[in-house]
């Protein structure tokens, strides 16, 4: 009982799984080909080849925009949930009280 607790309270802290990088992987990927579709469809953008939209200031501005925008909703998220859990919101339950405890209208 101990073990699986341990295991169940890792949450964070736990080291991303090699699928998770292969999800990153692919989405970044996605991203690559559309955004350099999207440049060589664009009249007034220089063509380039795949690779070379890869190298370009244009890839990598687009690529860290999208990720600062990922981030800072993870980071929104995490800091309403744990401001709104100290503040007493009816939405979430005491610290500590068990899975099966539920809201009292509900």
């Amino acid at each position: 009982m101990g073990a699986r607790r341990r295991l169940a309270h890792r949450g964070v802290l736990e080291v991303a799984r090699p699928r998770d990088a292969g999800a990153v992987l692919f989405s970044w990927s996605i991203q690559w080909i559309a955004g350099w579709y999207a440049n060589n469809v664009d009249p007034l953008a220089e063509k380039t080849g795949l690779f070379g939209y890869f190298l370009s200031s244009d890839f990598w501005n687009r690529s860290l925009q999208n990720w600062q925008y990922e981030f800072l909703a993870i980071a929104s998220m995490a800091i309403l949930s744990v401001y709104l859990r100290q503040r007493g919101s009816p939405e979430s339950k005491p610290v500590g009280a068990a899975h099966s405890v539920s809201d009292k209208s509900g």
